[in-house]
């Protein structure tokens, strides 16, 4: 009975075996391909298994992502990604090629995306304990690397280059370019700003480093993130640059760290302790800037979309708002613009009936939306603001400060914050009573 078992046991093991080098697979060779489908199984696993390369599941959707998460811990978070603005439908497969290197094609065979930039053929793909996803040729040279074109993420041990970027998703589930970009510039200053979707409009910046060349200092060079996890600018003089913290003191043999530009336009360094369990997940270490909430554009809503207003959460993070009375446009975009829920104008308003008895003010304290102004109004009291902004048909909000100005204001509004440095700022904005209608 014994012996009838061992051809059997020493199958089982063979097939253990089998499995544990598939599931430890770093390197792919030519020809190498990976179909997207409904299991979230990785291509590629990092010789430590700390990372893992392959199709991520969307969530609520039949589309998947090319990316490099973290698979040992609950939340897989994302660290790089391809073609964010079209995901793979079920059935997408990428395949390792000499010429192009990694090419994604749909079911149909449609290419969606692969990487560029190849003057050298292609041997192999190696999936780094770094979390970098190297090309190389047939001596090992890297021909091309996730490290060098990053998405949204900076990790441990990355390099970034004059002109490089990172750029925020449009949501936190979305992965479509978003609204925020990190750049070291051509001038060796590091900046963040946000852009005007879809024409990639740059406005102005909320961050720099202020590397650039003077009579005491070089210009900047690289942004790089250590393998202790401290991120600096490193100038061309190999000056080093503290932009954002003093080293995190945070063991990198103990600890997951990323530096993410979020889809809110903060950019945070994360923890997240390797012996993991369910109760824990990213914690931040720092964040920059420190309220992004007072970042004014002059040629876009602002941080939130027209018409809301900004508040800075304990997490140091954004968080949009309509205004009583106005409700967002895209209810699925927390973030997104907001729309009287009423009819406001010139030409709606019955003219036999007082403006008193049509309108009302939501009285808002230290509240604001800068260059929304068509006119200021001062020396005038808080009364006499009131009445101006009541009278006036096109007079969506008047914020009354400093103790004698008014500021009129119509829709839409834009770069809406709350902000106690305005020191009891009073927004008086104009809704139409409940109980009226035309």
């Amino acid at each position: 009975m014994a012996s009838s078992l061992l051809p059997f046991l020493l199958y089982s093991l063979i097939l253990q075996s089998i499995c544990v080098v598939a599931q430890t697979k770093s390197t792919i060779a030519i020809g190498d391909s990976f179909t997207a489908q409904t299991s979230s199984s990785p291509w590629l696993l990092s010789p430590s298994g700390d990372f893992a390369f392959g199709f991520l599941p969307l969530k609520d959707t039949n589309l998947f992502l090319l990316s490099i998460w973290y698979p040992k811990i609950p939340e897989k978070t994302v660290v790089w990604y391809a073609n964010g603005d079209s995901p793979a439908p079920k059935g997408s497969k990428v395949e390792l090629t000499a010429n192009d290197g990694l090419v994604l094609t749909s079911p149909n065979g449609v290419r969606l995306w692969n990487t560029e930039g190849l003057n050298v053929k292609v041997s192999r793909g190696v999936l780094n304990d770094t979390g970098n996803f190297v090309l190389e040729d047939g001596k090992f040279n890297s021909l091309w690397e996730t490290f060098k074109f990053p998405s949204d993420t900076l990790l441990p041990s990355q390099v970034v280059d004059k002109g490089r970027k990172l750029s925020s998703r449009l949501k936190e589930t979305d992965f479509s370019k978003g609204r925020f970009e990190l750049v070291l510039q051509s001038d060796g200053n590091l900046v963040m700003h946000s852009i005007n979707l879809p024409s990639g409009y740059v406005n102005e910046n909320y961050f720099e480093s202020n590397t650039v060349k003077s009579s005491t200092s070089s210009a900047g060079a690289q942004l790089i993130f250590d393998k202790s996890g401290y991120l600096y600018v490193l100038g061309e003089n190999n000056e080093k640059y503290n932009v954002f913290e003093e080293e995190s003191n945070v063991s990198t043999t103990q600890f997951y760290l990323r530096a993410t530009l979020n889809f809110d336009g903060v950019f945070t360094l994360y923890k997240h302790p390797k012996s993991s369990t369910k109760s824990e997940g990213w914690t931040t270490v720092w964040s920059k800037p420190f309220n992004i909430c007072t970042y004014t554009v002059s040629a876009g809503s602002g941080v939130c979309g027209y018409n809301s207003f900004c508040t800075l959460g304990v997490d140091k993070r954004p968080k949009c708002q309509c205004p009583k009375h106005y409700s967002l446009i895209d209810p699925n975009d927390p973030y997104g613009s907001c729309k009287p829920d009423f009819i406001q104008g010139c030409a709606e308003d019955d003219p036999s009936k007082k403006i008193n008895d049509l309108y009302e003010f939501e009285i808002l304290i230290d509240t604001d939306w800068p260059l929304s102004d068509y006119v200021l109004q001062r020396p005038f009291t808080e009364e006499q603001c009131r009445k101006s902004c009541m009278d006036d048909c096109l007079c969506s909000v008047a914020i009354f400060r400093l103790g004698d100005s008014c500021w009129k204001k119509k829709l839409p509004l834009s770069n809406g914050r709350v902000d106690a440095t305005l020191n009891g700022a009073k927004a008086f904005l104009k809704v139409r009573k409940d109980n009226v209608s035309n």
